[in-house]
């Protein structure tokens, strides 16, 4: 294991090269000098194209790009075959994914990251792969709903792509092997300077734990955040402002300790129409900062 790093060591590991810095300068829907963004996964009944429409409208000028906006999905009301998603990553010629990039230079949406979940059932071959991918759409970070187990097969990986891998914490604090505790962040962070936590604040209240306390001692090794409500003891996703996530507070702290780290709206509770809601999300930030 690798000993735990200085916020300027992770700095240069996971910065480095203008084009590097370039993906991830601030955008033009920073407010207060917070970085706002989405994760594309907010618009999942959309396509790509419209999903990129939404943004545009709503002027949000960054994006976590979510795989299923690029990857072939399955027919309403079934599961994806998993053989079959495995043949067509490891099949599927990289221009696809140069292309997707072009959409988003065209609408002036910069892309932040690629969500990819690195799960145990992934070859060698899917692992090495999805870092060309996120190569191939220009991003430094991958961001990742992965295991433990998971973690220890994707370090090489990530060194020898010289990209960030962000490991997404859930709420299930019962699976050792999941991320959701402290603890378990802590346990993908010795293991490599490419791994940082994409800190998703509702999960993290529903498990009951502290992100704002959380993000002031670790905010060195945050490579982004998602923003949602939810309530403590597992709790469901709510309309912002009725859960127990402190979403003002966190992006408070980002503004006045001065972090650069991204905070992407994720849209998960229920609702009738995803760009008005995430437009409803966009402007709670602008609220808060105000």
């Amino acid at each position: 294991m690798s000993r735990s790093i200085t916020r300027r060591e992770f700095g240069k590991v996971a910065l480095t090269g203008a084009s590097l810095s370039m993906a991830l300068a601030r955008a033009e829907s920073g407010v207060s000098g917070v970085r706002i963004g989405v994760q594309s996964y907010s618009f999942r009944t959309m396509s790509l194209d419209d999903a990129i429409a939404a943004m545009k409208a709503i002027g949000l000028g960054e994006c976590e790009l979510w795989a299923g906006h690029v990857e072939p999905r399955p027919s309403e009301g079934q599961r994806p075959d998993r053989d079959e998603l495995r043949k067509w990553r490891l099949s599927q010629p990289l221009a696809h994914f140069t292309s997707v990039r072009r959409k988003f230079d065209a609408a002036g949406v910069k892309l932040q990251a690629y969500t990819y979940g690195f799960r145990d059932d992934f070859t060698d071959e899917e692992i090495d792969r999805g870092f060309e991918m996120a190569g191939a759409l220009g991003v430094p970070l991958i961001t990742a709903s992965s295991t433990i187990s998971a973690a220890r097969r994707i370090a090489p990986f990530a060194e020898k792509h010289a990209i960030t891998v962000g490991m997404h914490g859930h709420s299930d604090v019962k699976n050792p092997n999941e991320f959701a505790t402290p603890e378990s962040f802590a346990q993908a962070l010795a293991l490599s300077k490419r791994f940082a936590v994409n800190l998703d604040i509702g999960h993290f209240v529903a498990a009951n734990f502290d992100p704002v306390a959380y993000i002031e001692e670790h905010h060195d090794r945050i490579s982004n955040l998602h923003l949602k409500d939810r309530r403590k003891n597992q709790g469901d996703n709510v309309p912002w402002g009725q859960g127990d996530t402190p979403i003002r507070e966190v992006l408070r702290l980002l503004r006045d300790k001065n972090y650069d780290i991204p905070a992407n709206i994720e849209y998960e509770y229920d609702g009738a129409d995803a760009t008005a809601e995430v437009r409803k999300c966009f402007e709670f930030c602008k609220a808060a900062l105000a």
